[in-house]
């Protein structure tokens, strides 16, 4: 929130709430959805491809493609549009272009620049449209090279030192109830199948010992 639009009614801020609530989790989970399909495609198959197809080092692929995705979206997404925003905005300059760029990308939006808000600014509802469609796309490419970037071998294994140790007793002690139960469980299934073939079997009559004695001596 850039602070320049803000409700004033109390019942504009209580729905203000009520829609913030509901449309943050779903944006987020948009956003982590379209980014899990989007760096499939731009990182891990063209890692494979390379690792594959001329047997580079994929540790060595993954850092190259990581700064090189990175550097492609500064490009696209922070120099290139803040030139510009410099060029459309009277009142900016390429370093407060290029600030109102992080800030936004970053959300942190301070609102202290806000574009399009001229008197004399030319198609100022098509400029509004374009910037909104920048930001949802400048974000999920900021999101899509921090993923990257997570990916690295060399971070997972600088997060490993932040990971919390479990005891490995205590992981012994739960396998070891969890099997016990599974093996009860088991055994009480057996048991109970048993009994129900034993009652859905037919009658068989059993003939007695002295029957048996006296056809054998026959």
């Amino acid at each position: 929130g850039y602070g320049h639009t803000v409700p004033l009614s109390d019942g504009g801020k209580a729905f203000c709430i009520i829609y913030s609530v509901i449309g943050i989790p779903f944006t987020l989970l948009f956003l982590t959805a379209v980014v899990q399909r989007i760096i499939v495609y731009v990182t891990r198959r063209p890692v494979l491809y390379f690792h594959i197809r001329w047997g580079f080092s994929k540790q060595i692929v993954a850092i190259i493609h990581a700064v090189v995705l990175g550097f492609i979206t500064v490009s696209c997404f922070f120099l290139i549009p803040a030139a510009i925003f410099s060029v459309l905005e009277d009142d900016w300059n390429f370093l407060e272009s290029f600030y109102f760029c992080f800030i936004s990308l970053s959300t942190i939006g301070l609102g202290d620049y806000v574009p399009g808000e001229g008197y004399n600014q030319k198609f100022r509802e098509l400029y509004k449209i374009g910037i909104t469609c920048y930001l949802l796309l400048g974000l999920i490419a900021m999101l899509v090279v921090l993923e990257t970037f997570c990916e690295l071998h060399e971070l997972k294994k600088f997060r490993k030192l932040f990971y919390v140790k479990k005891d490995k007793e205590e992981d012994q002690v739960h396998i070891m109830e969890h099997d016990q139960l599974s093996f009860s469980s088991i055994s009480d299934q057996a048991a109970s199948m048993k009994d129900d073939q034993k009652a859905n079997e037919p009658f068989v009559t059993s003939q007695s010992p002295t029957s048996n004695d006296s056809s054998l001596n026959n």
